[in-house]
């Protein structure tokens, strides 16, 4: 692509004509590609039966763009359902117990990995949270504390969905790997939006999904696993296509898949692969280094409109500190999200703030009109 960002792509997404898209935190704008993506998913259907060779083919172009996007070998990824089906089957099999019976997880996680990891107490497991430190990060001193002998998994997220802040992710693993203690990453407020190399990073586990910054649909998650782990970890939440060989279907017999589709389960969600394809393709056209560049420009233009407002950002204000999405704190975060959607700008909200995502397809304008939008509605911002 040659033409800058936002103009050479905004065509592609119908709904940017009528509306400010802010809500890629929670699903990415609708793409004409991920469109004839499910039109293609319905003609192979109609036209073919139940193409399964071309079906399962699909889904591992699918793992093949996965781990092309995370500098990843495709037999360390697992196409998943969801982060919360990816993360079960890794801790089914990871099964902490004895001396290092603890895991330890920031304050900042999704809900999925914090029921997953607490669910683990049912099974003898300790889990210790870290508190954000004053700069609303995940505070590296605190975490330093908390990892010790009896921690068997560090769990963090990559970018709060809560507030936008981004944990400094290396350092993380860097005091875990230290203490000889693995590292579990939830990337789906990064994924797409920020530059995720798994090798740079070492982490150990990583785990994220398609329908946000990627612009695929709901019903596609994937789960990579580093390659030395692999041999160690097997699941007790299974399914058949986790299978050595899916075709053999013997039921009198589990023999999991020696590579990362060990974390997988029943049947593929076929149509939501097709539109993932899209999705991933699209950013990979676009380029998520250039979409990061693209949106720290416009949160800065942002910020500097908030101020002029007088409108209290909760997100940290240094740039290596926040993700792709910024955080102002409401008095009525409903009530501003439905004053905002009158208006022609799409938002969400969360712990009392109103989340505004930015992605490769807003623009300077965008920023302009959000931040009048705030301004005629100065009464639902808590100053």
């Amino acid at each position: 692509m040659t033409t800058a960002l936002p103009d050479s792509i905004r065509h592609r997404f119908p709904l940017l004509e009528q509306s400010v898209y802010l809500n890629s935190c929670s699903q990415g704008a609708l793409s004409v590609d991920v469109r004839q993506a499910y039109e293609q998913y319905l003609k192979d259907w109609d036209e073919k039966g139940a193409p399964w060779d071309l079906w399962v083919e699909r889904a591992e172009s699918a793992r093949g763009r996965v781990a092309r996007l995370l500098n990843a070998d495709p037999d360390e990824v697992a196409i998943t359902t969801s982060v919360s089906a990816g993360v079960s089957a890794l801790l089914s099999g990871l099964r902490p117990a004895g001396s290092r019976s603890k895991i330890v997880m920031s304050d900042f996680e999704f809900p999925t990995i914090g029921q997953i990891m607490h669910a683990q107490e049912l099974l003898g497991v300790k889990v210790e949270h870290v508190p954000a430190g004053p700069d609303v990060t995940v505070s590296l001193e605190r975490m330093a504390e908390a990892i010790d002998e009896e921690t068997a998994l560090v769990a963090i997220t990559h970018v709060c969905f809560r507030n936008g802040s981004k944990t400094d992710v290396k350092e993380v693993i860097r005091l875990a790997h230290e203490a000889g203690v693995p590292v579990l990453l939830d990337s789906f407020q990064a994924v797409g939006a920020v530059p995720i190399d798994v090798r740079d990073l070492d982490v150990d586990f990583l785990a994220g999904g398609i329908l946000k910054y990627l612009l695929g649909s709901a019903g596609l998650a994937f789960l990579y696993c580093r390659s030395d782990h692999l041999p160690n970890i097997t699941p007790t939440q299974t399914g058949w296509f986790a299978d050595e060989n899916i075709f053999d279907m013997d039921i009198s017999d589990y023999s999991p898949s020696p590579t990362a589709r060990k974390f997988e389960s029943g049947t593929p969600p076929i149509p939501n692969i097709y539109a993932g394809i899209a999705g991933m393709d699209l950013m990979h056209e676009v380029g998520i280094d250039r979409t990061e560049a693209h949106v720290a420009g416009l949160t800065v233009q942002l910020l500097e409109g908030l101020d002029r407002i007088g409108a209290t950002v909760v997100t940290p204000r240094d740039p290596e500190k926040r993700g792709p999405m910024i955080a102002v704190a409401t008095t009525d975060e409903w009530a501003m999200v439905n004053a905002l959607a009158e208006d022609g700008v799409l938002t969400n909200p969360r712990d009392g703030n109103l989340r505004l995502s930015w992605h490769c397809y807003n623009s300077a304008e965008d920023v302009e009109r959000t931040v009048s939008a705030l301004e005629r509605h100065g009464d639902l911002l808590a100053r």
